[in-house]
């Protein structure tokens, strides 16, 4: 798979985006030592200083465009294989729908957005050598790790996870293999104005809630406080 390398960039999405709009449409990794103008989920800022990895996948697919949110739980097992690589497995957990956490703190930010032309741009930021400040959650870093080592074992993982995926024919096995690394189901959880517990994801992925009325609720957006008991 083709790659670029640049010293630096707005962001690694907007620069997909640019490639995608002038004609590129094969796979393609887009990886930069900084972002003057990172994003994350729900148009947050996501601190870009050099030392931590920052990249996007350009990837084609023919998966309708309902079932491209798909792409977080697939970015995210990928993250979670390659920092297993780095610590030990049981300290790393995923959150829905697309947090990655070391020891409970966030250490991985993904982005997955829908381009021209049936591409997706597959955003993921890794902290590596530091820990952005003043931030509102709790966040961690792969010590002991590198950029590039970092990199060598998420290009392997995501290409192994977005084949299982299959545009989206593997969903199931995909949510499957997700469920089994989030620590937080069973738990009492507050999403939005809901609260109630976290039991499961639904078909499309949604977070399944069950309410105090005993209803099931599926939620597609806003950020969970794990309300631990």
């Amino acid at each position: 798979m083709r790659i670029i390398r640049l010293l630096t960039v707005d962001s690694t999405n907007l620069e997909a985006r640019r490639r995608v709009d002038k004609g590129e449409l094969s796979p393609l990794w887009i990886v930069s030592a900084e972002q003057t103008q990172g994003k994350g989920r729900l148009g947050r800022n996501w601190v870009s200083g050099v030392g931590n990895f920052y990249g996007t996948l350009i990837w084609p697919t023919r998966a309708v465009q309902s079932s491209l949110s798909q792409l977080s739980f697939v970015a995210s097992l990928a993250v979670h294989a390659t920092a297993s690589n780095f610590a030990e497995s049981n300290r790393i957990s995923l959150k829905w729908p697309n947090d990655c956490l070391l020891d409970g703190a966030k250490f991985c930010g993904i982005l997955s957005e829908v381009l021209n032309q049936g591409c997706v741009a597959i955003g993921i930021g890794i902290n590596v050598a530091h820990v952005p400040q003043g931030l509102p959650y709790q966040a961690a870093r792969l010590a002991n790790s590198s950029v590039d080592a970092v990199f060598e074992k998420l290009q392997l993982n995501l290409s192994k996870y977005l084949i299982i995926w299959n545009d989206a024919a593997g969903f199931a096995t995909i949510k499957a293999l997700w469920a089994d690394r989030c620590y937080h189901i069973g738990k009492s959880v507050r999403i939005n104005a809901d609260r109630g517990s976290f039991i499961g994801l639904a078909p499309d992925g949604a977070m399944l809630l069950r309410l105090a009325d005993g209803k099931e609720k599926p939620v597609y957006a806003g950020d969970v406080q794990i309300e631990y008991e």
